[in-house]
C-alpha cells in the first residue's frame, strides 16, 4: 500500500471558493489512482488536505485530473485553483501549477510543474495528455478576422463568452464598471453629453477639466504649458507615441523648407549645417495621407497628414521650426513657422496634435500593442501545452488581453463605438489606417534597439523612453536568455520542437498576414532567434503598452492638447486665424466629454494589477528558472528606484516605464 499526501490550494481571488464537490485523480508512469473526493467546500486562500491510498506505486507522477460536479441542489459556482502539491515520500514532492478557474463538470488534466519540450515528454500518459490538451484548447481558442486587412483575433460571440481563463477577475470588472459609470454621471452633471455646441473659450474647457480632482499632476502641467513649443516637441520623445520621431540628415522631397524660412538662435547656423550636425528631427504622419475624415453629428471632420520639422537647441530642448499640414506641397498648403502669428502657429500645432491622436490610438496603441498581443496570446494557447517552457514563460503576459480586445472591438472601434462617434479617424477610415500600418509594420520596428537605431535616435537628449526602455529591454532579454538557454541546449533542439514551430507559423500567418516584407520569422532555427523574438513579445505586452497607454489622460485629458477630431479644414493661407477660428476648429462639448472620459478609463490601473516580472510562484518549479526570476525581479526593483529618484528631480513630465507600474500584460 502506498499513500500519497495531497494538498489542494484555492487561490486568493474574489469568489474563488466553491461549495460543489471536487474530485481528484493521480496519474503516473506506472498507473493511476481511483477518482477520489477531495472536498465539498473549498475556501479562498485555504488549503485542503487528503490522503490517497493506492495498492502500488504509481511511478513518476505525470499529471492530475480534477473535476468539479455541479448538482441541482447546490448552486453552480466557479472555483479558482492555484496549485496541487503531492508528497510521495520525504524526497518525492510534485507540484502541479493550475492558476485557473474551473466552472464546468468536465475533467481537467494538469501537468507536473517541470517544463518539458515535446521530445522530452516520453511517457505515454504525458504524450496523451499533451495531445488532448491541445485538442481542447484548439476548440476553445479559434482564429477569427474582425475586418479585412487586420490581424486575426479570438473568435467569440461576446466579451463574456470567452473561456474562463481569459476573463477579467470580478475585482477588475467591478472597478472598470464603476469608473465608466462615474465618468458618465460626471459628464451628465457637467452638461457635456449630447451637447453639440462649440466651446466659447478655453476657460470653459478648464472648468470641466479638473486634473487635481483625479490626482494627475502631469495633466495639470500639460494644461498650463500646452501652447509652449518646448512641450510640443517634448511629447514626441516621451509622450504617448515616442515611436514616430526620427533624426534626419536630408529633408524629404515633399517638405520644401529653405534657409530663408528658418531662423536659428543667434543666426549663427543654417539648415544644412544643422542637418549635418544631427540637430534636425522629423515627424512624418504619412500613414494618414489620403484618409477621409469621419462624419460626426452630421458634420464632416478633418484629418491631416502633416510633416513636422524640429530642432535640437543648444540647451537640448526640442522645438518645432516648421509644420506642413498636408503631404503634397502647394500654394494652398503653406509651411507654418514659429514667426507666424500666435493663432496661425497654434492652429497648425493643433492640427498636428489631432493627427498625433489618430496615429497614437490606432497604430502605436491599438495595432502595435493590443492587436499584436492578442495574436501572440491566441497562438500560444492554440499551439503550446501548459508544460511547454515557452508557455510557462509567456502565459502571464496574456492576462486579460483577449477580453479587453473583444470589449474594444465592440465599444471602441466598432460601427457605433466611441471612436466612430468622436474621432476624425473613426468609422471605415479607422480600418484603412490600421490595414495600411500593418502592411508597413516590420519586425525591426517592434524590437526597441532596432527601432531606435533605424530612426537614429540613440543620442537624442531627454529621451527618457529610450533611456528607461533600453534598460527594460536588456533586463527582459537577460531573463529570457537564461530561461531559453536552460531548456534549449542547441539550435538543433529549437528546430526539433514542432510545437514551437507551429506557434511562430501561426503568428506569421494570422498576425502579419504572411507578409514576408515584415521580416517576422516564419520559423525558428537558432537559440538567439528565439530569445530575441520572445523578448519582443514580452516587451510589447508589458513595457511598450505601458509607454503608449498609461499617459493617455495625462497628455490627452486636456482636450486642446490631443483633439480626437477637428471641425474645420486646415488653413490654406496665413494671417486669418483668430481665437474664434481655433474654438470653431476644436471638437464640440459632447465629443470633448467622450474623449476625456475614455482617456481616463483607459489610463486607470485596477487593484489586481500585476507588475512586470511577477510570475505565479510555481510557474516554474526547477531551481534554475526560479533563480532567474529572482534576479529579474531584483534588477527591475533597482531600476524602479532609479527612475523614481530621477522623476522626482524632473521639473517636466516623465516616461511611464517604471517597472513597478508596468503591467505584465496588455490590460487596462
Amino acid at each position: 500500500m502506498v499513500n500519497y499526501q495531497v494538498v489542494i490550494y484555492t487561490g486568493n481571488r474574489v469568489f474563488a471558493n466553491s461549495i460543489n464537490p471536487v474530485y481528484i485523480k493521480l496519474v503516473g508512469t506506472e498507473g493511476e489512482s481511483c477518482r477520489t473526493l477531495a472536498s465539498f467546500t473549498l475556501i479562498s486562500c485555504w488549503k485542503t488536505t487528503l490522503t490517497i491510498c493506492c495498492q502500488k506505486s504509481l511511478g513518476q507522477l505525470v499529471l492530475i485530473e480534477l473535476d468539479k460536479q455541479n448538482y441541482y441542489i447546490i448552486p453552480k459556482d466557479d472555483w479558482f485553483a492555484s496549485k496541487v502539491v503531492v508528497k510521495c515520500s520525504e524526497k518525492e514532492v510534485y507540484t502541479f501549477p493550475i492558476y485557473s478557474w474551473i466552472s464546468d463538470g468536465e475533467t481537467h488534466a494538469f501537468r507536473e510543474g517541470k517544463a518539458l519540450k515535446i521530445f522530452d515528454d516520453t511517457s505515454s500518459p504525458g504524450l496523451e495528455a499533451r495531445k488532448q490538451e491541445m485538442i481542447r484548447r484548439s476548440d476553445k481558442y479559434n482564429w477569427d478576422q474582425y475586418h479585412d486587412g487586420l490581424p486575426y483575433c479570438i473568435k467569440s460571440k461576446g466579451p463574456f463568452n470567452l473561456p474562463w481563463k481569459a476573463l477579467f477577475s470580478l475585482t477588475k470588472l467591478i472597478e472598470l464598471g464603476f469608473t465608466a459609470v462615474t465618468g458618465y454621471i460626471q459628464r451628465c452633471i457637467q452638461g457635456l453629453n449630447d451637447n453639440h455646441d462649440n466651446w466659447k473659450n478655453l476657460g470653459a474647457i478648464a472648468d470641466v477639466f479638473n486634473p487635481k480632482e483625479k490626482e494627475t499632476p502631469v495633466a495639470d502641467f500639460v494644461q498650463q504649458h500646452w501652447e509652449e513649443d518646448w512641450l510640443f516637441g517634448y511629447q514626441f520623445l516621451n509622450g504617448t507615441n515616442p515611436n514616430l520621431i526620427q533624426r534626419i540628415k536630408i529633408l524629404p522631397a515633399n517638405f520644401p523648407v529653405t534657409d530663408d524660412l528658418i531662423c536659428f538662435p543667434n543666426k549663427k547656423s543654417n539648415l544644412d549645417q544643422e542637418l549635418e550636425l544631427g540637430n534636425i528631427y522629423l515627424c512624418d504622419f504619412k500613414n494618414l495621407d489620403g484618409m477621409p475624415g469621419n462624419i460626426i453629428n452630421g458634420k464632416p471632420q478633418y484629418l491631416m497628414a502633416p510633416l513636422v520639422l524640429l530642432h535640437k537647441r543648444p540647451d537640448d530642448t526640442l522645438v518645432p521650426i516648421a509644420i506642413q499640414l498636408k503631404q503634397k506641397p502647394g500654394e494652398d498648403n503653406p509651411i507654418f513657422l514659429p514667426t507666424d502669428s500666435h493663432h496661425d502657429w497654434l492652429l497648425a500645432k493643433i492640427f498636428v496634435r489631432s493627427a498625433y491622436f489618430a496615429e497614437h490610438q490606432l497604430i502605436a496603441h491599438l495595432l502595435r500593442t493590443h492587436l499584436l498581443a492578442e495574436v501572440f496570446a491566441v497562438s500560444l494557447l492554440r499551439n503550446l501545452p501548459m508544460v511547454h517552457p515557452l508557455y510557462k514563460l509567456l502565459v502571464p503576459h496574456t492576462r486579460y488581453t483577449m477580453q479587453i480586445n473583444v470589449l474594444a472591438r465592440g465599444g471602441l472601434i466598432g460601427p457605433k463605438s466611441i471612436l466612430s462617434r468622436s474621432a476624425a479617424a473613426g468609422g471605415e477610415t479607422l480600418f484603412k489606417i490600421i490595414k495600411g500600418a500593418l502592411s508597413e509594420t516590420t519586425y525591426r520596428s517592434l524590437c526597441l534597439p532596432d527601432s531606435i537605431a533605424d530612426r537614429d535616435m540613440q543620442q537624442a537628449p531627454n529621451f527618457y523612453y529610450w533611456e528607461d526602455g533600453k534598460k527594460l529591454w536588456d533586463y527582459i532579454n537577460e531573463f529570457v536568455e537564461g530561461i531559453i538557454q536552460h531548456y534549449y541546449k542547441s539550435d538543433e533542439e529549437v528546430q526539433r520542437d514542432t510545437e514551437l514551430q507551429t506557434y511562430i507559423e501561426d503568428i506569421f500567418e494570422f498576425g502579419f498576414l504572411s507578409n514576408t516584407k515584415s521580416g517576422i520569422p516564419q520559423s525558428f532555427t537558432t537559440v538567439p532567434e528565439l530569445i530575441k523574438f520572445v523578448t519582443m513579445v514580452i516587451f510589447t505586452c508589458s513595457a511598450q503598452h505601458a509607454a503608449v497607454n498609461s499617459g493617455q489622460y495625462d497628455y490627452g485629458g486636456w482636450m486642446p492638447n490631443a483633439p480626437s477630431t477637428l471641425q474645420q479644414p486646415p488653413p490654406s493661407d496665413k494671417g486669418k486665424a483668430t481665437e474664434k477660428t481655433v474654438l470653431q476648429t476644436l471638437p464640440t462639448k459632447d465629443v470633448t466629454g467622450q474623449g476625456m472620459g475614455t482617456t481616463w478609463l483607459l489610463s486607470r490601473r485596477t487593484s489586481d494589477f500585476v507588475p512586470l516580472g511577477h510570475y505565479p510562484e510555481e510557474q516554474f518549479t526547477e531551481d534554475c528558472p526560479r533563480q532567474l526570476q529572482k534576479v529579474f525581479r531584483t534588477s527591475l526593483d533597482e531600476l524602479s528606484a532609479k527612475i523614481v529618484s530621477r522623476n522626482t528631480d524632473l521639473k517636466i513630465p516623465y516616461t511611464y516605464l517604471d517597472p513597478k507600474k508596468v503591467e505584465n500584460s496588455v490590460a487596462i
